[in-house]
């Protein structure tokens, strides 16, 4: 069920005449049908040219004491754009330690100097945001994209816009149609023997079941390791 939030008519400021990648980071611990409902309307909200779902290899921000595999969750992404206008990209894989976005925005801009990055984030990323490693250099590179969880979540965001623009930031926040599901909400269901079907893409489902994922006697540390 997609809940709808109000204020959902947004668009980038005008005058970027480059290409447009969207970019769209995290654990993906699974990834699944909310991170790529987000991650389509975003794109489709600003013409991206381009998504990228950027696959991290250790979060910085928060624990992640049942973090699969990087492999995993790179095949379950890779799984999940098949379906999709999607691009994975690895560079936080590749580089491996701590996946600060900092360090990834400056790799893409190297990549692509004459685009226009979009980096879309749910609501609690975009609350604390200025709290991450050089918001300078983030506020720079990217025009910092989310959207709520609810009706409520739309004035916290804008309250948070108006500050994070007086920092300096670009900011686009739009109230996109809710798709109720987390990371967090497939592992439990997978470790209560419960169906995915509706959380998950059919491939990536396939891929948890298949390869005994968050379940107890598969269960890795917290830096993804069995």
């Amino acid at each position: 069920m997609i809940r709808e939030n109000s204020g959902a008519h947004c668009r980038p400021d005008a005058g970027t005449a480059g290409k447009k990648i969207a970019v769209f980071g995290g654990t993906f611990n699974p990834v699944h049908n909310g991170h790529l409902h987000l991650a389509r309307s975003f794109a489709a909200a600003v013409g991206a040219d381009r998504i990228l779902l950027v696959p991290a290899f250790r979060p910085p921000h928060k624990r992640a004491p049942d973090l699969a595999r990087a492999e995993d969750r790179l095949a379950m992404c890779r799984l999940a754009a098949r379906d999709g206008p999607f691009e994975i990209s690895t560079l936080e894989l590749e580089r491996g330690g701590l996946s600060y976005t900092a360090d990834t925005l400056r790799e893409l801009k190297r990549l692509e100097p004459g685009a226009e990055l979009y980096l879309i984030m749910g609501e609690d990323m975009f609350l604390t945001i200025e709290n991450w490693r050089e918001p300078e250099t983030i506020f720079s590179l990217a025009t910092l994209c989310a959207a709520p969880r609810s009706g409520a979540g739309m004035s916290r965001l804008r309250e948070h816009e108006a500050y994070l623009r007086s920092l300096g930031a670009r900011t686009l926040v739009c109230g996109i149609p809710y798709l109720p599901v987390s990371s967090t909400q497939v592992r439990a269901a997978v470790r209560a023997g419960e169906s995915i079907a509706e959380l998950v893409p059919p491939a990536v489902a396939d891929y948890i079941f298949q390869h005994h994922l968050y379940t107890e006697c598969g269960k890795p540390d917290e830096f993804g390791r069995l």
